[in-house]
């Protein structure tokens, strides 16, 4: 199994004794559920031991919404490549623990992504600059390379962005998302997924 724990960060562990009738595996494992664990780590070794699954959330809207689901998997694949192994970040947990509770509810997915994305990359060091080069253009441009907003010169490479999308992306970093034009969360959701590809260097 692979796990994103709060205190542990993200591991790999094999389930011994899963099976049992009688095992520490209460509600069985499933995709894209949480729970309580018990995990021996070794030191030689990359793959440890769960010794205990106790289920508490199953996120049952996941497997009824289409667009929900495929955003929780988008979740779990960037945080298994996004983190190193044994790296805790539990802010980034909590706040993942929040999109799934909220991912299913209409109208609540992207702010939930938006905010997802930026501390995911503020956790990991990879988040944008967000200073504001020219404060009256109505167009700017994202340099994927430096990470951060620029003139709209035409430079190649550059990625044209509206004001907006800009203004968004610093209302995500200081949490403060409530009436946003739901158009523009789109449109930062679209930049920082495009920007965490980027970093990852593949798809």
């Amino acid at each position: 199994v692979s796990l994103f724990a709060r205190r542990i960060g993200g591991l790999r562990a094999l389930a011994k004794g899963a099976r049992r009738e009688r095992g520490n595996f209460s509600g069985g494992i499933d995709l894209l559920t949480a729970g309580e664990i018990g995990v021996i780590l070794k030191r030689d070794s990359e793959l440890a031991t769960l010794t205990e699954w106790d289920v508490n959330e199953t996120f049952p809207r996941l497997r009824d919404d289409l667009q929900a689901n495929r955003a929780a998997w988008y979740v779990a694949d960037v945080l298994g490549r996004m983190l190193p192994p044994l790296d805790p970040h539990p802010r980034l947990f909590d706040v993942t623990i929040e999109l799934l509770r909220t991912l299913g509810h209409a109208g609540a997915i992207e702010a939930a992504m938006l905010r997802f994305q930026w501390i995911l990359l503020e956790e990991t060091g990879w988040q944008p600059d967000l200073q504001d080069p020219q404060p009256d253009a109505h167009t700017l441009a994202f340099d994927p390379q430096e990470g951060l907003w620029t003139s709209d010169s035409g430079a190649p490479g550059a990625w044209r962005g509206r004001r907006e999308t800009l203004v968004t992306l610093q209302a995500a970093a200081t949490g403060a998302l409530e009436g946003q034009d739901a158009t523009s969360v789109q449109r930062a959701n679209k930049l920082l997924a495009a920007h965490i590809r980027n970093v990852l260097g593949e798809e």
